[in-house]
């Protein structure tokens, strides 16, 4: 049963279009994330569904009775009341009465446990979290969730995806968590170039689906290419229009050669950039910090070495941003000694971007342009590709040359994200400490950055929630433990996980944890180093060596020459035909001939198109 549609919508924003003539419908009981890269309107579709806004034209349908509710990126509540006052006073006007402990349950499995704390005082990310609270406490037929999971630790999200799960109702989200998404949804909307493109499918049967449509694509233009490099060496024989059979042949290399390509779209690119680094790095020695009688690190010792990919985990609140800002020192330590190399050069990407000039390194003047917020760092940077301008880069990190020239403000935030990555990028760094660096960015761009990061020639510290980040780029986790112990467990996040289950230890926050779907996660890097996860991944691992047979070998040695003495062949019965004139015995027995000629001409040809395809895949695997 359909529930709600947008039908033939068109969303303008300034003089660029976020969707043009394109609908969304929504089934009872799906479970839709949708994905694309920063700017595209994916937070504006989620307000058009929600009724936030409205499109330019088109129309927006609800089914009778549908309840709606909708989860912001940015929610905003009244300051001055309290956290349970104000959840309790957004159930009453839903006409939900005795909600208190219902209230209190959800509010302490979401990390708020200061009922009457000031919201004046809440963080964004503990904002967030009342919002979720809130929306999940109201009953609704569809609900509707931007980034549900940013600033939710990883015991919280493994309890929202269980929660997900087994919920009734209708469910469209956005998301940047990638086993979030493949364990609670079962459809997949790409929104592109102003275009909504779906998919029957979790993240894995999308990745899948994408990848062979793509494939098909790109073995259609190889084959394109294949018969056009055929044409032009008959063309280059000189053979002219001398016959029907000929023109028409000649007609067809001019079409192939007309015919347009495969047109890319704008990918983001990074380049590996950093700084030699010598031999002293980080040294963390008996490190210590409390705020009072709470001990968030006691007695911390590391050495991090060349290439370290180090990811650290814990609670909300635990002492894992303290932790980073103490190694870029704007935060003091208790005691301990924090020692950096004198080559080191500290790239740090902050959780938060703030529009405070007090807000230190974390500061983003909205009110100027995207290309001075880069150059204002580097005019250019040495990169593997050579000497690269802050305009190419930021071209690069899909900045045109006219969203260069406007102000900050006017982006959406995860195009200020990742403005902020670029710009981290810019000042080459040899070691990268990256806090929460999945929130707000997309998944494309996430993809680029955990692959730079592969090829990224110095350390790696990351402080993230996202589980599928972690397993991807991180080969040693360090959990914050009771007491402020900081324990090291080697590999990723699921290898720390497993780690405590072999131990035996098993938190009441852990005891839901599962992979999606409950499945095992097979985790496979194709050739082109993209990861991919379920069938997708099961399918890629399954592959064999690709190589001809000895057959299509032999065959592959000898068909050029077998298809240019057929055409030869061909060339000498038209002479003949001709020479023939009125003899309609002999003319029948040459067309004959002429027809069996083209005939295995055609066979040939098939031939060495498949083979020519074969040969340059095996080529690219090479």
């Amino acid at each position: 049963m359909n529930i709600f549609s947008l039908q033939n919508i068109t969303k303008s924003y300034g003089a660029g279009k976020l969707f043009e003539d394109t609908s969304f419908f929504l089934q009872q009981g799906e479970k839709v994330g949708i994905i694309g890269i920063n700017g595209t309107g994916k937070s504006t579709l989620l307000k058009m569904i929600a009724g936030e806004e409205e499109p330019d034209a088109g129309s927006r349908t609800v089914a009778n009775h549908v309840v709606i509710r909708y989860l912001p990126q940015n929610p905003r509540f009244e300051a001055s009341m309290q956290v349970l006052e104000q959840v309790l006073q957004i159930l009453k006007e839903e006409h939900l009465e005795d909600m208190e402990g219902a209230a209190k349950n959800m509010l302490t499995t979401l990390g708020l446990n200061h009922y009457e704390q000031p919201i004046k005082e809440l963080s964004g990310g503990q904002r967030k979290r009342l919002a979720l609270a809130i929306v999940l406490l109201v009953p609704c037929d569809l609900l509707i969730l931007d980034e549900p999971t940013n600033h939710l630790d990883h015991f919280m999200a493994d309890w929202l995806e269980e929660y997900l799960r087994n919920r009734q109702g209708a469910l469209v989200m956005v998301t940047h968590d990638r086993y979030f998404l493949d364990a609670v949804s079962n459809r997949i909307v790409e929104i592109d170039h102003g275009k909504i493109y779906n998919y029957n499918a979790n993240y894995s049967g999308y990745l899948e689906r994408k990848a062979q449509r793509e494939e098909m694509q790109e073995a259609s233009e190889r084959k394109r290419q294949a018969i056009l490099r055929n044409e032009l060496k008959w063309v280059m024989r000189g053979a002219l229009a001398r016959s029907t059979k000929q023109k028409a042949r000649l007609e067809r290399y001019e079409n192939l050669k007309n015919q347009p390509g495969i047109s890319e779209d704008d990918k983001l690119k990074m380049s590996s950039v950093s700084t030699r680094m010598g031999k002293t790095t980080i040294e963390i020695e008996h490190l210590c910090k409390a705020y009072g009688n709470r001990v968030l690190i006691s007695d911390f010792t590391y050495y991090f070495l060349k290439h370290d990919r180090i990811g650290f985990v814990g609670t909300n609140g635990c002492g894992k941003t303290t932790l980073m800002r103490m190694l870029i020192g704007e935060e003091p330590y208790d005691s301990g000694t924090i020692k950096i190399g004198q080559t080191i050069k500290i790239g740090y990407y902050s959780q938060e971007i703030v529009t405070d000039p007090k807000g230190g390194i974390a500061y983003m003047d909205p009110k100027i342009r995207v290309i001075d917020y880069i150059k204002n760092t580097a005019e250019f940077v040495r990169t593997s590709d050579g000497l690269i301008s802050a305009s190419k880069m930021a071209e690069r990190f899909l900045f045109s040359g006219e969203e260069q020239y406007s102000l900050i403000e006017k982006l959406s935030g995860g195009e200020r994200r990742r403005l902020n990555l670029l710009r981290v990028l810019m000042e080459a760094p040899n070691v990268l400490i990256l806090d929460e660096p999945t929130n707000d960015l997309d998944i494309a761009t996430l993809t680029v950055l955990e692959d730079y990061l592969d090829h990224f020639e110095g350390i790696v510290i990351t402080v993230s929630h996202d589980r599928y980040f972690l397993d991807r780029t991180v080969r040693r986790i360090f959990a914050f433990e009771e007491g402020g112990v900081l324990r090291q467990y080697e590999g990723g996040y699921t290898d720390y996980l497993n780690r405590l289950k072999a131990e035996g230890r098993q938190p009441e926050q852990l005891q839901n944890i599962k992979q999606p779907s409950g499945k095992k996660t097979t985790t496979v890097v194709d050739e082109d180093g993209h990861v991919l996860t379920g069938k997708a991944a099961y399918k890629a691992s399954k592959v064999k060596v690709l190589k001809f047979t000895y057959q299509e070998q032999k065959d592959y040695d000898m068909i050029e020459s077998e298809i240019e003495k057929l055409e030869d062949e061909l060339e000498v019965l038209e002479k003949e035909m001709l020479a023939a004139g009125s003899d309609y015995g002999k003319l029948r027995e040459l067309s004959e001939k002429k027809d069996e000629c083209e005939k295995q001409l055609e066979l040939k040809m098939e031939r060495w198109e498949y083979l020519e395809e074969k040969a340059q895949k095996i080529q690219d695997r090479s």
